[in-house]
C-alpha cells in the first residue's frame, strides 16, 4: 500500500557495537570472563530492553512515548502496596498492572489520535500526572512490600549446565522479543510500519491508521507495566525506580537505528541498542568514569545517532510529527 515498508538498514551496526562493548567488557572486568557475568549484564538490562521493546512500536508507527518511566515506577508502587509481601497476593497484581499499563497506553493512544494532540505532548502530560499521583498517595515514602513470588521474577533464575544460573527475566525477555518479531513480520506489523513511513497512503488503502497507532500505545503501556514487574524484583521498591527510564528507552531505540519520525526500524535492532546501552554503562562503571556523567553520554548517543540517521534520510524525514495532520515544511 505504501510500497515495500522498509526495515532498518542499522540492524548490523548497532550488533557491531554491541559485540565490541561486550568484548571491552571482558577486558575491563574479571567478572566477565565467565558466562555469569554476562548474564548478570542481561538480567540488569532485561527491563531496559523490554522497555525499548514497547517504545519501538509507538516510534516506528511515528509517535513517541514519554510516559513509560513513570508508568514504571507507578507499577512498582502499586505492586508494594497491594502485595504487603503476601505471596497470595501476587498473580492477581501481576495482572492488574498488566491492565493499568494497558490502559494507560490506551488512553494515551486514544487523546492522540481522536483529539489530534501530539504524543509528545499527551504522554508528557500523562508523565507528570503518573509523578504526581504517586507522591499525593505515597508521600515520596512507598509503603508495603513485594512478595519473594514477585520478586523471583527479576531476581530469581534456574540452574543450566556451563551457563549456571539463568534468570527468569532473561526468559521473560526472550518471550517478548520473539512474540514482537513475529508480530512484525504478520500483517498487522507490516502496516504499523508502514503508517510511520506513510499514513496518508494507508488510510488511501483502507488501512485503519487510528486504530494501529493506538495498538502501539497499548502496547508500549503493556510492555512498561512488564518491565515494572522485572525492575521491582531485582531493585526493590523506591519511588524513583522508574526516573529517566523513558529518554534511556529511546535513545536504545534511536541506536539500534529506529528512525524518529517513524517508518523504519527493527524491533530486534531495538532490543540491541538497549542492550549495547546498558553495556556500555557497564564498561564505564568498571573504567571509573562516575555515575553522573550517564546522562551526558546518554544524549550525546542520542544526538549522534540521529544525525548519522538524517544523513541518509534528510532532516525533513526525520521531524515530521505524526498524529495531527501536518507535516514541517
Amino acid at each position: 500500500m505504501t510500497g515495500r515498508p522498509r526495515p532498518a538498514r542499522g540492524t548490523a551496526p548497532v550488533l557491531a557495537v554491541l559485540a565490541v562493548l561486550l568484548v571491552a567488557l571482558a577486558f575491563a572486568g574479571p567478572a566477565y570472563a565467565e558466562p555469569d557475568g554476562y548474564l548478570a549484564l542481561l538480567k540488569r538490562a532485561t527491563p531496559l530492553v523490554v522497555l525499548a521493546i514497547g517504545q519501538y512500536f509507538v516510534v516506528v508507527s511515528g509517535g513517541y512515548d514519554l510516559s513509560v518511566g513513570s508508568l514504571v515506577t507507578a507499577g512498582v508502587v502499586i505492586a508494594a502496596r497491594l502485595i504487603s509481601g503476601d505471596d497470595a497476593n501476587t498473580w492477581w497484581v501481576i495482572a492488574l498492572l498488566l491492565a493499568f499499563g494497558a490502559l494507560v497506553g490506551l488512553v494515551n493512544g486514544l487523546i492522540t489520535t481522536k483529539l489530534l494532540v501530539p504524543s509528545f505532548i499527551v504522554t508528557l502530560g500523562a508523565l507528570l500526572v503518573l509523578d504526581g499521583a504517586v507522591f499525593l498517595w505515597t508521600g515520596g515514602a512507598p509503603r508495603g512490600a513485594l512478595s519473594p513470588s514477585f520478586r523471583a521474577f527479576g531476581r530469581g533464575g534456574f540452574d543450566v549446565p556451563v551457563l549456571g544460573q539463568v534468570p527468569w527475566s532473561v526468559v521473560v525477555l526472550l518471550v517478548v522479543l520473539a512474540g514482537a518479531v513475529l508480530f512484525m513480520r504478520g500483517g498487522t506489523g507490516r502496516t504499523l510500519l508502514a503508517v510511520g513511513d506513510n499514513d496518508t497512503a494507508v488510510r488511501l488503502a483502507g488501512g485503519r491508521v487510528d486504530r494501529l497507532r493506538v495498538l502501539a500505545f497499548v502496547l508500549s503501556g503493556l510492555l512498561a507495566a512488564l518491565a515494572a514487574v522485572l525492575l521491582a524484583g531485582f531493585a526493590g521498591v523506591s519511588a524513583q525506580v522508574g526516573a529517566g527510564l523513558e529518554f534511556r528507552a529511546i535513545t536504545a531505540v534511536v541506536l539500534g537505528g529506529v528512525l524518529l519520525g517513524g517508518g523504519r526500524g527493527s524491533v530486534v535492532a531495538a532490543a540491541a541498542g538497549a542492550l549495547s546501552l546498558e553495556a556500555l554503562f557497564s564498561l564505564l562503571n568498571l573504567l571509573g568514569v562516575a555515575g553522573a556523567l550517564d546522562s551526558a553520554v546518554q544524549g550525546l548517543i542520542l544526538i549522534a545517532a540521529v544525525a548519522y540517521a538524517a544523513r541518509g534520510t534528510g532532516p525533513r524525514r526525520v521531524l515530521r510529527p505524526r498524529g495531527t495532520g501536518t507535516a514541517i515544511p
